[in-house]
């Protein structure tokens, strides 16, 4: 039975919550995907949840404010489900802000109506709505985690999603006595919605957080901050599974714990070839499960190890939260922790790029008989995308923070700055009536080529639209993300809804079309669904075009929202 989409109205957004199923076009967009198809329920177990969003008072660093959270909790419930099952969470609105939930990375196959971004493929659940998301994990083992989709409310609104191997099956990896969600996230003693709301009025970079958290918590290093503290307790000699979330809104991080090695085994729910490692980067929107194994009871004197983590921050413009936070590793029987030494791990300095290189070179699919890596040999449809900040004016009746008091940072792709529509895209498809709405006309190059990481441009300003790519069915692509130096070169964490890609090379400077693809990863290059382009540098991913629906690609880090969604 063929169900009608939520209805979205400029005026006044009313949520319709029937959600399903609908159209058979074998057509699909790159930065917005069109096209959905009836829900694809396979065999598995169906999980439950409600998720009600409320505010809740919550004290870090002494101050104390009320935050939308989900049951009362911060961070949200875990979801923890198994491949092949099906997932349905109710989620119910009630605080005065809109809402919508994103399952960050899950495929989302046929389900484009529960995939959660606001005004893509749905209206936001406005206060006392609700909506309910129903999807099937598919082909998927590992992390990932669900969050917020609308403006800053997943500052507070983001929880782990645990997805166990089908029953019987066993891991690639030595099986851990316990798994634990060490999710990466920051704390704003003020609110985020006046954050970003004065940001997008200044064109300004947003103000920075006070704090990271891991799992809520800030750690010993911050003011007042002692007992809110993570302690992870181990027993000696026992593989522990640490899913590594990294639910910040604006900085890839650097993470490590004293005296011990982590094993990197899987990265966005897909399984990697092991390897061992002291630093653990991760970019906004990233999952990174590693193996601890705590040392043996060797009766060596006993020590306190801490877990760090600080931000890789390659850019010029803005500031950025230059802190640490750190949690405490506790063997068993805890003792007296005052009286031990204090092991501190090393991280490396804030814009170690050369670290971040190397890292990002060791991840490599597992690509085995039970989990092969699909890479496209071939490409239907290449695209070419620039990727940074640029500029627009400043309306004449205002002064803005941008490069000059006469203009706005905004980011862009091929120049193209997103307008976020009124109405769900989505929707507009589903009722044939795009007129208005978004245009099929993204441009799948540069109109302008020039030195992307040289000498910027004279004209900076970039231009606004809401403009689509769109792909047949099972298209082979490849997307050439490059950074450029218009206000500064800087890493940009980069998320794709609705897929995963392979990431098949990378490197530093401009992109050669004549000579990069030779050197290609197509046997086992690592599959995500965010991958972090090297500031100053490029990176080529390929995917096979092969989940009919509207997606969009877009920046991970939130204070560029106002420049590209």
């Amino acid at each position: 039975a063929r169900t009608a989409p939520p209805v979205c109205e400029t005026s006044a957004l009313q949520i319709d919550q029937r959600v399903g199923t609908t159209m058979g076009a074998h057509r699909l967009a790159l930065l917005v995907f069109l096209a959905t198809l009836p829900q694809l329920l396979l065999a598995g177990t169906t999980r439950y949840y409600t998720f009600n969003v409320t505010m809740h008072k919550v004290t870090r660093l002494c101050t104390t404010r009320a935050i939308p959270t989900v049951n009362g909790k911060f961070p949200g419930p875990k979801i923890v489900t198994r491949e092949g099952d099906r997932v349905v969470v109710k989620v119910v609105n009630n605080v005065k802000h809109n809402v919508t939930i994103h399952w960050h990375g899950v495929r989302q196959l046929r389900t484009g109506w529960s995939d959660g971004p606001a005004y893509i493929t749905q209206c936001p659940i406005q206060t006392g709505q609700s909506y309910v998301y129903n999807f099937t994990i598919t082909g998927q083992r590992g992390t990932l985690f669900w969050h917020a989709h609308v403006s800053w409310m997943r500052a507070t609104l983001y929880g782990p999603i645990i997805i166990l191997p089908k029953s019987g099956v066993p891991f690639p990896f030595p099986k851990p006595y316990k798994d634990v969600p060490v999710v990466f996230g920051e704390w704003f003693n003020a609110d985020p919605e006046a954050i970003i709301a004065q940001a997008l009025q200044t064109g300004g970079g947003p103000n920075v957080s006070e704090a990271y958290t891991i799992n809520g918590l800030p750690g010993p290093l911050y003011n007042c901050s002692t007992k809110d503290t993570f302690k992870l307790k181990v027993q000696p000699g026992k593989w522990y599974l640490l899913r590594l979330i990294n639910a910040a809104l604006n900085d890839e991080l650097f993470f490590s714990i004293a005296n011990h090695t982590l094993t990197v085994v899987d990265v966005d729910a897909a399984y990697v070839k092991p390897f061992d490692t002291d630093v653990v980067l991760v970019t906004p929107g990233q999952t990174t499960n590693v193996l601890l194994l705590a040392k043996p009871d060797d009766g060596s004197p006993a020590a306190t190890h801490l877990m760090l983590a600080r931000p890789y921050a390659t850019g010029r413009v803005g500031t950025y939260d230059n802190t640490t936070v750190a949690a405490i590793l506790e063997y068993a029987p805890a003792g007296h922790i005052k009286s031990r030494p204090l092991l501190w791990p090393t991280l490396p300095v804030f814009n170690d790029t050369a670290f971040a290189a190397n890292y990002s070179a060791k991840l490599r699919s597992l690509a085995s008989a039970d989990y092969s890596a699909r890479v496209p040999m071939r490409v239907d449809r290449p695209f070419f995308f620039t990727v940074g900040l640029g500029t627009t004016p400043c309306p004449t009746y205002q002064g803005c923070n941008g490069p000059t008091n006469d203009s706005k940072f905004s980011a862009s792709m091929n120049n193209v700055s997103f307008n976020m529509p009124t109405t769900a895209l989505l929707i507009a498809h589903y009722d044939g009536n795009t007129a208005g709405v978004y245009t099929s006309d993204f441009p799948t190059t540069p109109s302008e080529p020039f030195n992307y990481t040289g000498t910027p441009p004279n004209n900076t300003n970039v231009s606004n639209g809401t403009k689509v790519v769109v792909l047949p069915y099972n298209t082979s692509v490849e997307v050439v993300l490059q950074d450029t130096s218009i206000q500064g070169a800087e890493s940009h964490p980069l998320h794709l809804h609705g897929f995963d890609f392979f990431v098949v090379g990378q490197g530093a400077g401009n992109y050669d079309p004549s000579s990069h693809p030779a050197g290609f990863n197509l046997l086992d290059p690592v599959q995500r669904n965010t991958v972090g382009v090297p500031a100053g540098g490029w990176v080529a991913i390929r995917f096979f075009a092969d989940n009919p629906g509207k997606f969009i690609l877009h920046l991970a880090k939130l204070h560029k929202l106002y420049g590209v969604d």
